[in-house]
């Protein structure tokens, strides 16, 4: 099978650093190809992913963009076009009989759906990366298949248990809808240490917030901030968590270090909302709360929660092999 994969401009394929759909792009060429199909992408120009062959974005807005696209797969000929881009670049592509597939990784709807679910009939189809997200989407029409995001299970070591004093880690964004200041409040009502490993602001809103609810807080009460991780860093500091702890103020797309702990063998506590309940299993791979007390009270009942467990939920919902298949599974239904 020939696939053309499109990612969006603003970032290379793979990202230096953060990047979460550019390296889902990056992960699933890699997995196409080893299983023998050929590999178009078009991407930022920088982009260094193994792939048959590289169109770079020529920038400049939407319309040369769409130009762009419909030059590549004109060249490439694929047997199937699937974007993680903007649905406005396909708008060239939307007329012709050429199987594409659109997938959102962010909320989602509206006219433009709707619109372009008209223009190419069963030629388009639309995947989420949750349930949560494709619920989003049907109202505005097309036919949407939930395929979640994944993980590369190689690069995370299984730990199958960490000592009583080990901590809670808080590993995201140092921001208001991620919950930190809700994480430092349920580490220290259950009086354990807790590392909070993320990017900040340093400006805006989101600035003003570290400075109020964050900064005063931290080297007390056993909190400690490390700054930015790399994937190595991740690995580790995952793995010797007792938890993740990430109480979310908004409704989560997916949130892939979620996954991404329980492949370690790490349970969460965070908040119902968005995805995560089609990722955390309450009481087998962690804990949904609503406040610090709830936390602090998860936290209490983590020798119920088998590390086991969570990898092998890992292992079986959210492996790079499993979604890639769900994908290839998808385009063969599509063939012309």
């Amino acid at each position: 099978m020939r696939i053309l994969l499109t990612a969006d401009p603003t970032l290379p394929v793979p990202p230096a650093g953060y990047g979460g759909i550019e390296r889902i792009v990056d992960a699933l060429a890699r997995c196409f190809r080893k299983q023998g199909h050929a590999v178009g992408l078009v991407a930022h120009a920088g982009s260094t992913c193994a792939v048959d062959e590289l169109f770079g974005w020529p920038g400049g807005g939407a319309p040369r963009n769409s130009i762009a696209l419909l030059r590549a797969a004109r060249r490439f000929r694929p047997d199937v076009l699937h974007s993680f881009s903007r649905l406005g670049y396909l708008f060239p592509l939307l007329f012709g009989p050429l199987p594409k597939v659109m997938s959102y990784q962010r909320h989602t709807g509206g006219s433009q759906i709707a619109w372009a679910s008209r223009l190419a009939g069963r030629s388009l189809r639309f995947t989420g990366c949750s349930e949560y997200i494709c619920a989003m989407g049907r109202p505005s029409g097309g036919e949407w298949r939930a395929i979640h995001n994944f993980i590369e299970l190689e690069k995370f070591t299984f730990v199958p248990r960490v000592p009583p004093d080990a901590p809670l880690v808080f590993l995201s964004r140092i921001e208001s809808i991620k919950g930190p200041d809700i994480a430092i409040d349920i580490a220290r009502q259950s009086g354990r240490r807790l590392i909070l490993a993320g990017n900040r602001a340093d400006s805006g809103p989101e600035r003003d917030f570290w400075d109020r609810r964050i900064a005063g807080r931290i080297g007390c009460d056993g909190v400690e901030w490390v700054g930015e991780v790399d994937d190595v860093q991740k690995n580790e500091l995952l793995g010797r968590a007792a938890a993740l702890v990430v109480p979310i103020q908004w409704d989560e797309p997916f949130g892939i270090v979620f996954a991404e702990a329980l492949a370690t063998g790490t349970p969460v506590i965070t908040c119902a909302r968005g995805a995560t309940p089609e990722i955390i299993e309450p009481g087998r791979t962690g804990f949904f709360v609503s406040d610090a007390a709830g936390g602090a009270s998860a936290v209490g009942r983590l020798g119920q929660i088998d590390r086991f467990w969570c990898r092998r939920s890992a292992e079986s919902r959210f492996s790079r092999d499993f979604c890639a298949g769900q994908y290839l599974e998808l385009y063969r239904g599509m063939e012309r």
